[in-house]
């Protein structure tokens, strides 16, 4: 089954890279609606194994779309119609929901996109490397913390800081360079 190569992926040597991939290449899933898919592979690992340690992945992607656009909020501070879309949209991820903060905000500028997906990664390999396990899935974002097996909480909320603060970072640092700006599309 794929979630025993999934398991294995995530409990061998290499757990660390097969972190840091899907960590990366999480929230590209979510434009195309592919995460969906992660559900059944979450409710199969959990079934066989007592637990997802997938799950707390998505959670940390969902804070770090949020922590991009909550970077975006501060360097577009004056702009009140942005702000009507990203503070809301900021909100939205860490309760668990990243699309209007990915199509609203990171996708546009292309930059917070990448480094919420580079903060993500990071968390991911904290997160798998100590072994956090969820009990079963949930709301994503802050509430993540919720579905997470007591004993790892500790660590999970380690990723979590990894998780805000890596894009803030990272989308501060990446406006001021211009790195990886969108055509057109930022100030």
């Amino acid at each position: 089954a794929i979630s025993s190569v999934v398991y294995g992926g995530l409990t061998s040597a290499f757990g660390w890279l097969f972190a840091s991939v899907f960590g990366f290449l999480y929230a590209p899933l979510v434009i195309t609606g592919l995460h969906h898919m992660t559900n059944a592979i979450d409710l199969q690992l959990m079934n066989e194994f007592g637990g997802t340690n997938l799950w707390p992945m998505i959670a940390l992607s969902n804070i770090a779309q949020g922590s991009a656009v909550l970077a975006i909020i501060f360097l577009h501070s004056g702009d009140k119609e942005e702000q009507q879309i990203s503070i809301p949209a900021a909100i939205s991820c860490y309760m668990g929901v990243t699309e209007p903060a990915m199509f609203g905000i990171n996708i546009k500028y292309i930059y917070p996109f990448v480094a919420a997906m580079i903060g993500s990664s990071l968390a991911a390999i904290v997160s798998v490397s100590s072994g956090v396990m969820a009990n079963s899935i949930g709301v994503g974002g802050l509430p993540g913390i919720l579905s997470i097996q007591p004993k790892y909480m500790f660590m999970f909320g380690i990723a979590m800081l990894i998780a805000f603060v890596v894009p803030i970072i990272l989308t501060i640092l990446f406006h001021k360079k211009g790195i990886l700006k969108g055509k057109g599309m930022d100030l």
